[in-house]
């Protein structure tokens, strides 16, 4: 694991970033479980076991994320999972509103996170950074080169804020460079409390976290700058 052995999770009181956390847990790193809730994190800390922490984390507020930051001296790992979904619509039948509280947190909230962090990351001899995705965010899907069955157009701050999310990752890894290793995750799917359609789905998050942290501990001559898909294949921009 090139000597990686500590974890920032965001989001990781519940579905995918929960799963990334027991997982990460399990191959015997201190994950610090990023949630906004101290009652709710400490629940899913408790679940987690192993060397889990509670870390108190809400990314779209700028103190609290300065004050989590100050808590982690040392880093390997960055895993920014938290996002939200406020509607499915299309962007005639939105507003500015839900765009900006989506931007919020899938967008800014995984900038600051990012840039308050990397004093830690920096400390690291293989740092890396994970950014959970969407498949709903690749263009190249959404004009019918791939698995994308939602409506056309439909999703629209929560799709194109992914394909935001997917060039800052680009640009994270074209500015930061080796050691660094960062790179996206589409985790198909899954049954979480995202939107309606995933609360029903069959996809088990579990899998989806055993692709995040394959990114998470990528060896040296692994890739960075990358879209990737949960089984490791690539995800076209």
């Amino acid at each position: 694991m090139n000597n990686i052995s500590t974890a920032v999770v965001t989001g990781a009181n519940k579905g995918i970033g929960a799963h990334i956390a027991h997982q990460l847990a399990a191959a015997g790193l201190t994950v610090y479980v990023g949630s906004r809730d101290a009652e709710r994190g400490q629940r899913a800390v408790e679940r987690i076991g192993g060397d889990a922490r509670l870390l108190v984390l809400d990314v779209t507020d700028q103190a609290s994320i300065e004050a989590a930051a100050a808590r982690v001296e040392t880093l390997d790992v960055l895993v920014n999972n938290a996002g939200i979904m406020v509607d499915g619509a299309a962007p005639p039948d939105t507003d500015v509103a839900a765009f900006r509280r989506t931007y919020e947190t899938n967008v800014f909230g995984v900038l600051a996170v990012t840039n308050a962090f990397l004093p830690a990351l920096r400390r690291s001899a293989a740092p890396r950074i994970v950014n959970i995705s969407s498949g709903t965010g690749s263009l190249a899907w959404s004009t019918g080169g791939g698995p994308i069955t939602t409506v056309a157009g439909t999703g629209a701050a929560y799709r194109s804020s992914k394909a935001a999310l997917n060039a800052l990752t680009l640009y994270y890894a074209q500015a930061l460079g080796e050691p660094f290793k960062v790179n996206a995750l589409a985790p198909g799917l899954r049954r979480t409390d995202l939107n309606a359609r995933a609360a029903t789905a069959d996809g088990d998050p579990a899998e989806a976290a055993a692709g995040a942290v394959h990114l998470a501990l990528l060896p040296a001559d692994g890739p960075t700058g990358q879209f990737l898909s949960w089984d490791a294949t690539v995800v076209p921009w």
